[in-house]
């Protein structure tokens, strides 16, 4: 008797809703968190509905463009990248990252674990 299993074919992909990647569906996620509680903050506080509502809708709409904007631009990690990059100095120039992958990590560490493995 066999078993049929179902095979996730998905499992180092990034999280994709509605053309957003990644984080993008976090932030767009909080940011109507915040427009509601402001709508709600608005309401109680005594401010009209009528212009509640469009303030509320207009940043609602600049939202959902800049969210999908910076989603199609810099893509799943790619903010991250380009805020990392503009937060190095003008004068560090990196045009390869072989010098980088090719270093080790203490190469006198490694000799004293194998002392210390044939004691």
């Amino acid at each position: 008797m066999s078993a049929i299993f179902q095979i996730n074919k998905g499992v180092n992909r990034p999280m994709v809703f509605q053309g957003l990647q990644g984080q993008y569906i976090a932030w767009l996620a909080i940011g109507l968190v915040l427009l509601l509680v402001g709508f709600a903050v608005g309401y109680v506080s005594g401010l009209s509905v009528y212009v509640l509502l469009p303030l509320v809708l207009g940043l609602g709409a600049f939202l959902f463009w800049s969210v999908g904007w910076m989603s199609k631009r810099f893509g799943v990690h790619g903010m991250e990248k380009f805020l990392a990059r503009r937060g190095l100095p003008n004068y560090l120039v990196f045009r390869s990252r072989r010098v980088f992958t090719g270093l080790r990590r203490f190469p006198s560490d490694n000799a004293l674990v194998r002392r210390r493995a044939h004691d």
